[in-house]
């Protein structure tokens, strides 16, 4: 089982933009959004492709938040999301999809999700994304008293 995953302390020097989680099988998709986040937004970003992998990482380490595909192989984004809102409800989660999945519905995949990023996705809207979730997450996190 896996424990529960604390906030990310808003003081932290070494973290002030903050440390994303992101899951993606793509590698294309992958470098791209490394790329954006880590070289423009200048975010410490840590990639994987598997999402049980994610998830060990998930709970042995402190995150701002966990941008995770919809589609991998092994686990969705949805099953994903679920298994981190266990272990770290306060834990911000963004969903990209290129299309969305047959039954469920752009609002039915936010009342679950943080944040919902279609595909391909865009520097502006990743960027902005991952800098509005991060800093209500630790608001969130700083009222809550969990900074970590």
């Amino acid at each position: 089982m896996l424990g529960q995953i604390r906030c990310m302390s808003a003081t932290s020097p070494e973290t002030t933009r903050g440390r994303i989680l992101l899951v993606e099988d793509d590698p294309e998709a992958a470098l791209f959004a490394v790329h954006v986040l880590t070289k423009r937004a200048q975010f410490d970003v840590t990639h994987t492709a598997d999402p049980a992998v994610a998830l060990r990482l998930a709970a042995a380490g402190h995150w701002d938040l966990v941008l995770t595909d919809f589609e991998m192989p092994g686990m969705t984004g949805l099953e994903l999301l679920y298994a981190l809102r266990q272990v770290a409800p306060a834990l911000p989660v963004a969903v990209a999809t290129a299309h969305m999945p047959a039954g469920m519905t752009h609002t039915a995949l936010l009342s679950e999700a943080d944040a919902y990023l279609s595909k391909p996705l865009r520097i502006d809207q990743l960027i902005s994304t991952a800098t509005d979730l991060i800093r209500n997450g630790r608001k969130t996190c700083s009222t809550s008293g969990d900074g970590g």
